[in-house]
């Protein structure tokens, strides 16, 4: 069986953008689950809504990593994972990402360790599930769409039944609205690719970290996503499709999570959802647009070095900047 763990391993990283109050609300419930994790991590992407005085004045225990430019959700999980891998002297047992309008439901982080202890892998009896993803709701407890991933494609029998025993599904994927990360997978892989900025940086750092692993769905851990509207990912992006095509581009020619037969049943999948998209849009021009620009923008080059984009956007502490200047 893995090796036990509490939430006195844990390391929770919420990234921020402009959400002061949403955030203090999701703060409150990640302090809240009994017991909390060890360590909070902020991220908070150059908020100027007045978030970093309300970590100050309202959050002092919580690790706050400011940036100098918002570096998207891409950028800010890839901030808070290398801050939670380097930022003690043992690597965290299993970090616990999520967004800042995620509001985790009492038990859901207990709920996700209880899954990770239970299970145990038909081929790895020893090693733990690499991702546990909550149930997402929306704020009427619908499920969410947006976050509801699908059961693993071309699963085992065996890989279904031991999911089913600790009452999860197993999965291929799954998004950064609430997901526990093995702390050594972590480790092993790369951050998420900080150049994404926003959309399938989530699904290319699950992907990648889940590729000949065990991810599991765990519908007793609940958290409520708190989107401005009830959607999916085929809702009329606007002008952000740019990223949605550029990012998918990338996934598909230069990311290593997925097999080539992966590669080619989800390329089928999103290009009949784009149809969709522009097809359903007010603004098809919009859509276009950013179609084209994206393909152009993911065949000049690829995504950026994520440790230099780190490196550039990162406000050190006092403490740091004084080590640097000495």
């Amino acid at each position: 069986m893995p090796a036990a763990v509490s939430t006195s391993d844990v390391v929770a990283v919420v990234v921020t953008w402009n959400r002061r109050d949403l955030l203090a609300e999701a703060l409150r419930a990640v302090l809240a689950q009994h017991p909390a994790p060890a360590r909070v991590i902020v991220v908070d992407n150059a908020s100027d809504d007045g978030t970093g005085q309300l970590l100050t004045d309202a959050f002092p225990s919580v690790e706050v990593v400011a940036t100098r430019h918002n570096t998207g959700g891409a950028g800010g999980f890839a901030i808070g994972v290398d801050r939670a891998l380097r930022g003690s002297s043992a690597v965290p047992t299993a970090l616990w990402l999520m967004d800042d309008d995620t509001i985790p439901e009492a038990g859901a982080l207990g709920a996700l360790i209880g899954a990770r202890q239970a299970f145990a892998d038909p081929t790895h009896p020893a090693r733990p599930p690499t991702v546990v993803a909550s149930r997402v709701v929306w704020t009427d407890g619908r499920d969410h769409p947006m976050n509801t991933p699908r059961e693993k494609p071309g699963i085992s029998a065996r890989e279904r039944s031991a999911a089913a025993a600790v009452e999860c599904m197993a999965i291929r994927s799954a998004s950064f609205v609430s997901i526990l990360v093995d702390g050594q997978a972590a480790v092993a892989a790369d951050l998420p690719v900080a150049d994404y900025f926003l959309w399938n940086d989530d699904f290319e750092y699950t992907t990648r970290l889940l590729r000949g692993r065990i991810g599991l769905w765990c519908p007793a851990s609940v958290v409520v996503h708190k989107t401005k509207a009830f959607g999916s990912t085929d809702a009329d992006p606007g002008e952000r499709f740019y990223f949605e095509v550029r990012n998918k581009v990338w996934l598909f020619t230069r990311s290593p999570g997925l097999s080539p037969a992966e590669k080619a049943m989800y390329a089928g999948s999103t290009l009949r959802r784009w149809v969709r998209t522009v097809a359903r849009s007010e603004d098809r021009g919009t859509l276009l647009r950013g179609l084209l620009r994206g393909l152009v923008a993911a065949a000049r080059h690829g995504p950026a070095p994520t440790s230099e984009l780190i490196a550039t956007a990162v406000v050190p502490t006092a403490g740091e900047q004084e080590r640097r200047d000495g």
